[in-house]
C-alpha cells in the first residue's frame, strides 16, 4: 500500500522585510503589506510525503509490519537549523541562502508517529529527501499527519481482510488501556455498533501524538456522491490532567477542522517551477458553512501529567475521513486530498 500527501501552505514571517527596509531608511516608519498573490506564491509549503506499508496477517492478528516514509525537511523555519531561512536576507546575500539539507531526528519531523502504537512486530525506516524544488517549512503536526493517515488507513484495510470490525481490530492490537479507552469512548459517542443511515458511512482514526503525548480518536460521518460531504465528526481525547477544559475543546476541534480542510480540499498547484495559486479561488479551503462543532469527550486523568493538544487531532481526523470514504465507495483512495477528480479516477480504476 502506498499513501501520498500533497504539499499544502504554511505561514511565513513578514516583519523581517520591514526590519531590512527600515534599516535602509533610518528615522522613517516602514509598513510592509504583501498582496494575496505575494502571500500565496511565496509562502513555504508543508513537506510532501510518501508512505509505503506492507503487513502480514496470521488469522486476525498482524504478525509482521514494514513501513517506509519519505519526506523533505520540516525545520526550515526562521532561525532553525542554524540558518536564517527568510526570503529577504536570502535575496540580499548568498551567505543567507535557503538550505533544506537536514530534518529533525528520528521520531520527529517526517518520521513523527511513523512507529505505530499498536503491539505487533514493526520495521520502520525514514528516508529524508533534501533540497526539494519548493521552499518547505513546518506544518502543524509535521510528519504525524501523513504517517497517522497511512497507518490508520492500512489498519482498516487489514481489518477488512481479517473480517473484523475496525474498532475490535484496533483494540485487539492495543495493550495500552488509555488508548483503548479513547477508542471505546469515541465509538460510544458515534453509536458505532449501529449502522449509519442509508447513504452515509463512518470511519475511525486513532493515534497517540508522538507516542508519548495526547491520545486522540476521531470518527467521521460522510456521504459520497460527486464529492465527499463531511456531515459530522466525534472525538475522544486523553491529555492527562485537564487544566483548561475549554482550551482542549478549542484546540482539538480546531485541529479537526483544519485537518478536514487538508484532507478534502487543500492542494498547492504548481507548474513544476513555481506556485501558481494566486487567490483563494486557486487554493480552496473548507468553509465555515461546511464545518460544525464536533461532539467531544475529554477524559481527565489527575494522576497523569498534562500533555499538549494542539497537534493531536490532525492525523486521526484525516484517517477517519479517508476510512469513511473507503466504506462509502467500497474502494480505497490513497492520495490526499480526496478531491472529486481523485474519487473518479479511483472508481474508474476499480471498474477497469
Amino acid at each position: 500500500m502506498q499513501q501520498a500527501v500533497t504539499a499544502i501552505t504554511v505561514p511565513t514571517m513578514r516583519r523581517w522585510d520591514a526590519v531590512l527596509l527600515a534599516s535602509r531608511l533610518p528615522g522613517r516608519p516602514v509598513r510592509v503589506q504583501w498582496t494575496r498573490k505575494d502571500e500565496l506564491t511565496l509562502e513555504p509549503l508543508g513537506s510532501p510525503m510518501r508512505i509505503e506499508i506492507a503487513a502480514q496477517l496470521s488469522g486476525s492478528r498482524i504478525s509482521a509490519w514494514r513501513l517506509s516514509t519519505r519526506s523533505g525537511t520540516h525545520i526550515q523555519r526562521p532561525g532553525w537549523n542554524g540558518a536564517v531561512n527568510l526570503l529577504a536576507p536570502a535575496a540580499l546575500d548568498d551567505a543567507f541562502a535557503l538550505c533544506s539539507d537536514t530534518d529533525l531526528p528520528f521520531h520527529n519531523g517526517g518520521s513523527k508517529n511513523a512507529v505505530a502504537l499498536y503491539n505487533f512486530p514493526q520495521q520502520v525506516t525514514y528516508q529524508f529527501v533534501p533540497n526539494l524544488p519548493f521552499r518547505l517549512s513546518a506544518l502543524r503536526s509535521l510528519g504525524a499527519f501523513a504517517n497517522v493517515f497511512a497507518i490508520e488507513s492500512f489498519m482498516d484495510e487489514l481489518a477488512e481482510i481479517a473480517d473484523v470490525d475496525p474498532v475490535d481490530f484496533r483494540l485487539a492490537h492495543l495493550p495500552d488501556e488509555r488508548a483503548r479507552t479513547v477508542i471505546r469512548r469515541v465509538s460510544e459517542l458515534a453509536n458505532w455498533p449501529s449502522p449509519p443511515e442509508s447513504g452515509f458511512a463512518r470511519g475511525l482514526g486513532f493515534a497517540r501524538f508522538k507516542n508519548t503525548g495526547t491520545y486522540c480518536a476521531v470518527v467521521a460521518l460522510v456521504a459520497v456522491e460527486e464529492s465527499v460531504e463531511l456531515h459530522k465528526m466525534w472525538a475522544a481525547v486523553d491529555a492527562g490532567l485537564v487544566i483548561n477544559p475549554a482550551g482542549i475543546v478549542s484546540q482539538i476541534e480546531g485541529g479537526m477542522v483544519q485537518a478536514a480542510s487538508w484532507t478534502l480540499k487543500e492542494e498547492v498547484p504548481t507548474d513544476d517551477a513555481r506556485l501558481t495559486a494566486e487567490s483563494w479561488k486557486d487554493y480552496p479551503i473548507l468553509t465555515s458553512r461546511r464545518s460544525q462543532r464536533s461532539p467531544l469527550k475529554s477524559i481527565s486523568r489527575p494522576d497523569c501529567a498534562s500533555t499538549g493538544v494542539g497537534e493531536a487531532s490532525l492525523g486521526p481526523t484525516a484517517a477517519a475521513i479517508a476510512n469513511a470514504v473507503a466504506r462509502a465507495l467500497g474502494i480505497r483512495v490513497r492520495d490526499l486530498p480526496l478531491t472529486r477528480d481523485r474519487l473518479i479516477t479511483a472508481m474508474m480504476g476499480a471498474e477497469a
